[in-house]
């Protein structure tokens, strides 16, 4: 083997191992670099010569941007070679998994994890004394977070807005039996229908050009609380509470004011007297709350009749483009909003409640809700819980041919708002490739695809 003394080698397209008797070449469109010690005797011929004749070449993945490679001399004695990969995420990686109706959602973390956390919170805390409670537990805002609540919002409404106006040039298609819809200007053709009378049309689509933005981005909704550290909502008063957007009540408690949806603002802790009983705090002497100044102004739906569509090809890309800048903005700021601000999620029914406990309205109507009395089995919830991405297929090329079932394994999937802004000019972000499988090739025939190993 040819190895240079230098400590750091990186090869751009190609990276080469070379050994007697055989020649190894693989190509890979990434840059690579290889970390060696110092005073390596690797990387020394004359103290190895049995190097030069090589037995073995073992190639090991690790993870997504690591190759480890193996080689063995004749001598009996292994080497070890690392190649590292730039990219955060791997080249290619699986769908999102589909539970069945009848299957519990998986904890976050596990119990058992958690468990172990708690034993060891409390073993560190015995003998010190207690703590202050941290906003928002004891009732105040979370003062930094208060903006990127705004974002979260303004983010929501640019969101649907540029929606509306994508779905008059970009084409989507809806199953006319079931929930599935398609980008693009055909169907696709899988025979995944579940809706009425699949069995007599075997699993194919009925695609028709009805789609609405709630088709897209999925409403999820959750009751409205007044105050977050109050009652849990009964089952008397499930008709009474108002629902709104669960992310819209999350923006809410997390500092958000919409005259709409009136909520308590406390301006000092509360007094807890004990675990699930306290006091509200002595505000009388506090200011007004109209001397603060005004408040930052939110954004406004636009309705289906005042919906514009882009004139030319160049403003539909700068639409998509800012399209996918809110999607991923509004992502990202949920995710911060959630680490601080609990939401619950049912573990059998997509029901959301954004609260520190969830409420007490029995309707639950999953598997086997009959022997749980309608309640919900609340867990914490994930971010893909409050806004479902929603993978459709991708379709690589718009213009080109449709999709066919007999290369349904080479296609990628991507969410639904992910795939719009691409179809209409947007470049791909990075955190969907592995999912849309952009390296596989596709085979042009079905003859090629079935000599495909």
């Amino acid at each position: 083997m040819n190895c240079s003394s230098s400590r750091v080698f990186s090869h751009g397209a190609v990276a080469s191992f070379r050994g007697k008797g055989m020649d190894f070449l693989s190509p890979k469109f990434v840059t690579f670099g290889a970390s060696f010690p110092a005073k390596s005797e690797f990387l020394n011929s004359y103290i190895h010569p049995a190097l030069t004749s090589l037995d073995a070449f073992r190639f090991q993945q690790q993870g997504g941007n690591v190759l480890q490679v193996s080689v063995k001399s004749r001598s009996s004695k292994s080497y070890a070679l690392v190649v590292r990969s730039d990219h955060r995420y791997p080249q290619n990686s699986d769908f999102l998994k589909h539970y069945s109706k009848k299957e519990k959602k998986p904890f976050p973390v596990p119990i058992v994890e958690l468990r172990r956390a708690a034993r060891e919170r409390l073993k560190s805390n015995r003998g010190k004394p207690r703590t202050p409670v941290p906003p928002p537990k004891n009732g105040l805002l979370v003062k930094t977070l208060v903006p990127v609540a705004y974002d979260v919002y303004d983010a929501r409404i640019t969101l649907i807005n540029n929606l509306k106006r994508l779905l008059k040039v970009v084409p989507v298609q809806a199953c006319r039996f079931c929930n599935e819809i398609h980008v693009g200007p055909v169907g696709h053709p899988f025979k995944s229908c579940k809706g009425a009378n699949a069995n007599i049309r075997k699993g194919v689509h009925e695609w028709i050009p009805n789609v609405t933005v709630d088709d897209i981005f999925l409403p999820v909704e959750a009751f409205h609380l007044y105050d977050r550290l109050g009652r849990r909502i009964p089952h008397e008063e499930r008709f009474s509470t108002p629902r709104l957007p669960a992310l819209v009540e999350l923006c809410i408690q997390a500092g958000v004011d919409i005259p709409e949806y009136p909520t308590k603002r406390r301006r000092k802790p509360i007094i807890r007297i004990s675990k699930s009983e306290f006091v509200d705090a002595d505000e009388s002497e506090l200011p007004d709350l109209d001397d603060e100044g005004p408040k930052r102004p939110v954004l406004a739906e636009i309705l289906d009749s005042e919906v514009i569509a882009p004139s030319d090809e160049e403003e539909t890309t700068l639409l998509a483009e800012e399209t996918l800048r809110a999607w991923e903005q509004m992502r990202r700021g949920a995710k911060r909003l959630m680490k601080m601000y609990l939401v619950r999620v049912c573990g059998y029914c997509p029901e959301v409640h954004v609260g520190p406990s969830g409420h007490k309205a029995q309707n639950c109507g999953a598997f086997k809700h009959q022997q749980r009395n309608g309640q919900h089995g609340w867990q914490a919830a994930v971010l893909n819980d409050l806004i479902p991405p929603r993978y459709v297929w991708h379709v690589p090329d718009v213009n080109g041919p449709p999709l066919e079932r007999e290369l349904r394994n080479f296609y990628g999937q991507a969410p639904v708002v992910v795939e719009m802004c691409i179809q209409a000019g947007a470049a791909v972000p990075e955190e969907y490739r592995p999912t849309m499988r952009l390296d596989v090739g596709i085979p042009s025939t079905i003859k090629e695809a079935e000599m495909v190993v």
